[in-house]
């Protein structure tokens, strides 16, 4: 079993989506998300999850410092602002980095519901193929 971890700038979106995510595809390893910061939960991160059956609803914002007792053996990084600023974790196998859209970003100036679902619904679906394609290869070069 794996300890990886998903690190954005706020663990109010991306990093947890791809945690629930990942629970679901690889149940035999632990995830975790966190953020640099701490932004609260975003509700259509939790909507467009819930549309795929995963539930988020016990999910909070949690800040890196949250888990810094717990031997990583992936980090990845899910915008550029905390692969830039990522911390140094001890005992690290592996950091990676993958950069993902930002929702939140991109659906600033939209009014209609819809459209920024579609946006969340984007994202949320580059994250899971992005998981499922990249992250066996990475499982399986540690066994």
């Amino acid at each position: 079993m794996l300890n990886i971890l998903f690190l954005c700038t706020g663990n109010s979106c991306r990093s947890q989506m791809a945690e629930a995510i990942a629970r679901n595809l690889y149940p035999q390893h632990q995830f975790f998300s966190a953020g640099i910061e701490t932004h609260g939960m975003n509700p259509y991160a939790i909507k467009v999850c819930n549309e795929l059956g995963l539930d988020m609803s016990m999910h909070s914002s949690k800040h890196i410092d949250t888990f810094k007792d717990i031997k990583f053996d992936l980090v990845l990084t899910v915008c550029d602002h905390a692969n830039e600023s990522c911390p140094i974790f001890t005992g690290l196998a592996q950091k990676l980095h993958h950069s993902f859209q930002d929702p939140p970003k991109l659906a600033t100036n939209l009014i209609n519901e819809e459209e920024k679902l579609t946006i969340y619904r984007q994202v949320r679906d580059e994250i899971k193929t992005y998981l499922q394609n990249e992250l066996p290869q990475l499982v399986k070069s540690w066994k």
